[in-house]
Order: structure tokens, then C-alpha cells, then sequence
């Protein structure tokens, strides 16, 4: 499959391709171009061409294509989920919904759109006025990763679109193709060419698209190191920069807690996706009285889950790749060496079906302590560290007592008490006496290492924006 530039499919000048492969046999299936800096600047163009036109279009003629596009989004889930099942591995009804879920965020953008206003204030004299207004910022890089790729391009694309900026998408080596065929649909559904173009390759491109001067907004969700030296190199054309970098969010189970519900909370969104997403639950506070009855609970409900090997079903796929699987292996490790206990998992999962991929079974580590790498750094699989404590108030300690802030969770039977301890958090969102989705209406984004600046709902689509104050100035006829 080509790159998508400029509203047409389009190789990489040098020729060059790159690999993608199944993460359940690691077989490869197909091919991107290994694009270069001479893609990225041909991407940049096309977008900037089509800036100035898309700028002047009426809002209720964006938020129109914008809604076809979301339409188009849902007739053709299961083709994007399938080819998204293929380069992720994760089981495919959680890749159809992945899609689905993509295209209310398009609507919710486009609804916001039409609720932007421009403000007049009355002037200091007579024919004096003063007008706010909004423009959008410009051509817009995108860079996505490999675990939600297409909810977290529409995180970055549907506030651009409507907030009149055209976008250059970078998505992951792992995850090209869904991302490509999405241009192309956006395209067929009515999208002027250049407003979403599509490039692949490797980090260079990416440092390519970051270091270009065209662009005026970099929006990237990834690492914290890579997130730091794109806030880095921007600063050199004095970009805007959306970053939404890594998590290590904290639990924290108060002994007047619904234990059955905070099981299942905790087991259902730290293990979804196999555990590959930022505001996972990572690491668990439990206090002292509760700690083994949860941790029963836990292990059952753990138990319970299954594999899904290649050419089957099951709750969770295999990890991406090798580098990402490496960091859970090497916590595990760490943990056990440290006296840990693993509770359940633990060992990669070998056998037919399960060979070819890097498969990881849920695992639990009891016992936890500070200086495990379990409970100090982000691990992006499929595991998590549980630790006792003796109050609420040492939770919430060892919770922000870390360099990211971008979720948190908290479990109580005292309101009180938890809106104490939500508010003490740390962090971009918290969620008391359950988890669920993050809603598309709110900001969302980190506070401390876990990046800069809000997506979602309208706090997304200002990030798109400036501010512009026009003074005006008539000879008063009166």
C-alpha cells in the first residue's frame, strides 16, 4: 500500500518500502514506502496549498463533510477494523469498535465548531470597537502510535478539520495501513485533496515533518523522550506543540470499597488491549485490611481471560513487537528478583498458535515495592504491581510520588473521602468507584511528564486556534 498525498496513492521518491507484519505469527503481509524528508516536504506542500481555501469555508460546510466522513467511518468499520485486526493483533470486535467510537469523536467535533463565536466588546468612545475572533493555526502534523491508531488520529484530525487546518498524518511503522485506508475514505466521502494527506516511515521522516517550516502545530501521542525532543526541535520555529505522552496511573482501594466492583473495573481496563494504552491502571495501592481479599478477587477474575492465538479468539492479543513486549518481560523479571510475588502470569505464552507472537498471559505482581520498575515506570503490557498500605493518605502519597500525571483512580464507600482524594490526585483525569471510557465531551491530556495541552470535546479544537483582536475605528454620523 502507498503513501496518500494530495488526494491520490503516492510511493516514497527514493522507491524504498518498508515492512508490515502480523503480530500474531510475525509474518509479513504487506508494504509501506519508507518515506523521507522529500516526502515529508511534498506532504507539507499539498497541505499548505490547501490551507487557504479550506480556511474560508463556511463552518456549516465543515462540520457537513466532517459528518460525512464520520458517516463513512461507520459503513466501513469492519474493512478498517479488519485490516486494523491484521497490523495490531488485537481481537477484532475491539478493533470495530475502535472505528466506531472514532466517529462520534468526528461528531462531536463538528459540533463544536458550530458552538464557536467570535466576541465584540463596546469600545472606550464613540465608533470605537473592539472584535475577538478565531483563526486556525495552520498546517498541522499529526504523529500517531501503534495501539489506538485511528481513535487517536481523530483525537488530532477532527479538531484540525474543523478548526479549518489541513493535516499531515504520521502513524506508526506497526500500524500504516489502517491509517491510509482512512484517507482514502475520507477522500471518496467528500474531504478536499490536501487536507489529509497520509506519509510512513521511520523516525527520520518524523524529525523530517517536526524540523519543516511550514508547519504551525505538531500534535503527537507517544513516549515521554520523544514526546521531549519534539517539544525540543519545535521550539526552534516557535510551533505549537499538543503532547500526550506516557502514563503510569495509580489505583488506590480504601478498605470500605466495593471490592467486587473494583476488581472487575481494574481487570477490564488494565488488561484491555493487552494492557497497551497510556491511562491504564498500572500500578494498585490497596490498604492493609482489604489487600488479600482483593487480591483473591483479582487473581479469579484474571484467571478468567484468554489468549487470542493467531487464527483464533480470545480476551487479548499479543503485544505489538518484540521492544514493546521487552518491557513487561524485563518488570516481571525485575519484580521477581526483588521478592515479588506473581500471582498470575508472568511467563510468555508459548505453544501452537502462540510461537510466532509476543504473547503475554495478564500477570499480577503481589508485593509490590517502591523500587520496583513495576511501580515507577510505565510498562505498556499487560501487567500490574499491587501494594499494600496502611491508609488512604500513604496512597495517594506513592501515587503522585512519580513524574507522570495522567490518570488516576480511586475506590471508596466514603464520597467524602474520595472526592479528597480525586482532588488530591495528580493527574489529568480521575475516576471514582469505577472506570470507563474517557468521555470524547472533556479535556483530556496529562499533567507533569505525561505532555502538554487537552484533547477532546471543545478543549480540542481551540488548541487549534488563535486568537485574533481586530480594532475598529468609523467616524461616528451622529
Amino acid at each position: 500500500m502507498e503513501m496518500f498525498i494530495d488526494g491520490r496513492y503516492t510511493p516514497a521518491l527514493s522507491g524504498k518500502v518498508m515492512d508490515v507484519t502480523d503480530p500474531t505469527t510475525g509474518a509479513r503481509f504487506d508494504s509501506v514506502p519508507l518515506g523521507d524528508a522529500a516526502d515529508a516536504d511534498a506532504a507539507i506542500r499539498a497541505a499548505a496549498r490547501a490551507f487557504p481555501t479550506w480556511a474560508r469555508v463556511p463552518m456549516t460546510e465543515r462540520v457537513r463533510v466532517q459528518k460525512a466522513c464520520a458517516q463513512a467511518l461507520r459503513d466501513h468499520a469492519p474493512r478498517i477494523g479488519a485490516v486494523l485486526h491484521r497490523e495490531l493483533g488485537r481481537p477484532l470486535p475491539g478493533c470495530i469498535g475502535e472505528i466506531a467510537r472514532s466517529a462520534d469523536l468526528l461528531d462531536i467535533y463538528a459540533e463544536e465548531g458550530l458552538r464557536l463565536q467570535a466576541t465584540m466588546a463596546l469600545g472606550a468612545a464613540p465608533g470605537e470597537r473592539t472584535m475577538v475572533t478565531r483563526d486556525p493555526v495552520g498546517v498541522v502534523v499529526a504523529i500517531t502510535p501503534f495501539n489506538y491508531p485511528i481513535t487517536l488520529l481523530m483525537f488530532k484530525l477532527g479538531a484540525a478539520l474543523i478548526a479549518g487546518c489541513p493535516v499531515v498524518a504520521k502513524p506508526s511503522e506497526d500500524t500504516p495501513l489502517s491509517t491510509i485506508l482512512l484517507a482514502e475514505l475520507f477522500h471518496a466521502a467528500g474531504l478536499p485533496a490536501g487536507l489529509f494527506n497520509v506519509v510512513t516511515g521511520a523516525r527520520d521522516l518524523g524529525e523530517a515533518l517536526v524540523a519543516h517550516p511550514v508547519p504551525r502545530k505538531i500534535a503527537f501521542t507517544g513516549s515521554v523522550p520523544a514526546g521531549k525532543a519534539i517539544a525540543a526541535a519545535a521550539a526552534g520555529t516557535m510551533k505549537r506543540v499538543t503532547l500526550e505522552l506516557g502514563g503510569h496511573s495509580a489505583a488506590i482501594v480504601c478498605a470500605d470499597a466495593d471490592l467486587d466492583r473494583a476488581a472487575a473495573a481494574i481487570i477490564r481496563h488494565g488488561f484491555a488491549n493487552s494492557g497497551q494504552f497510556c491511562y491504564r491502571v498500572n500500578r494498585l495501592y490497596v490498604e492493609r485490611p482489604v489487600y488479600q481479599a482483593l487480591l483473591d478477587r483479582l487473581v479469579a477474575g484474571v484467571r478468567a481471560l484468554t489468549l487470542a492465538p493467531a487464527g483464533g479468539t480470545g480476551d487479548l492479543g499479543p503485544l505489538v513487537n518484540a521492544r514493546i513486549f521487552a518491557t513487561s518481560e524485563a518488570q516481571v523479571a525485575d519484580a521477581r528478583s526483588r521478592g515479588a510475588r506473581i500471582v498470575a502470569g508472568g511467563d510468555r505464552a508459548t505453544g501452537p498458535g502462540f510461537d510466532g507472537g509476543c504473547y503475554l498471559p495478564p500477570t499480577l505482581i503481589a508485593d509490590a515495592t517502591p523500587d520496583m520498575l513495576i511501580m515507577r515506570e510505565e510498562t505498556f503490557g499487560p501487567v500490574i504491581g499491587i501494594a499494600p498500605v496502611d491508609s488512604p493518605a500513604e496512597a495517594l502519597h506513592l501515587a503522585n510520588d512519580s513524574r507522570f500525571g495522567l490518570a488516576g483512580f480511586v475506590f471508596t464507600g466514603d464520597l467524602a473521602k474520595g472526592l479528597a482524594l480525586c482532588e488530591g490526585f495528580e493527574a489529568g483525569s480521575v475516576w471514582l468507584n469505577d472506570i470507563q471510557r474517557s468521555s470524547h465531551h472533556v479535556p483530556f491530556g496529562g499533567m507533569k511528564e505525561s505532555g502538554l495541552g487537552r484533547e477532546k470535546g471543545r478543549y480540542g479544537v481551540e488548541s487549534y486556534l488563535e486568537y485574533k483582536t481586530i480594532y475598529l475605528s468609523w467616524e461616528p454620523p451622529l
